[in-house]
């Protein structure tokens, strides 16, 4: 395979702000003796070239991601990484949550719960108001 240098810096400074410190050792040590031109690719083409590109932040290109995992329906650990990616990049538990929920009537049900519970314990816990109704509203006279 032919390396681009810039795009391979490129994309392993990308991959390292948002799949965090040694994950492109990770995927280097996973495709090892199987497929290393994958790590090449995916390092260059897919995060140098296209994650990298403008046009969209990092926030909404990782929720695209999620989106297509959800729909996929097995790619379990690529989702937990681009939520992680996401919330790393400064997406909210809210937009990851409503971003998988609104693929349920495109991937069904059974694809966006999997996919909620899969990524549950990767989302910041959220304490509800004690004060707020059953739709989580507090009412102007309850507000401290």
């Amino acid at each position: 395979m032919i390396s681009t240098p810039e795009l391979r810096d490129r994309g392993l400074a990308l991959f390292e702000t948002l799949y965090g410190t040694g994950a492109g050792d990770a995927l280097v040590k996973d495709m090892e003796g199987l497929c290393p031109d994958f790590t090449d690719i995916t390092i260059e083409w897919a995060i140098g070239g296209i994650l990298s590109r403008p046009g969209l932040d990092h926030i909404t290109r990782e929720l695209v991601v999620i989106a297509s995992c959800v729909t996929l329906g097995h790619a379990v650990p690529q989702l937990r990484a681009h939520t992680q990616a996401a919330l790393t990049a400064g997406a909210t538990k809210e937009q990851v949550v409503e971003t998988i929920l609104q693929l349920l009537f495109y991937a069904g049900g059974a694809a966006v719960r999997n996919a909620l519970v899969n990524v549950k314990d990767l989302l910041p816990v959220t304490t509800p108001d004690p004060r707020a109704d059953s739709q989580g509203v507090v009412c102007q006279g309850d507000a401290a």
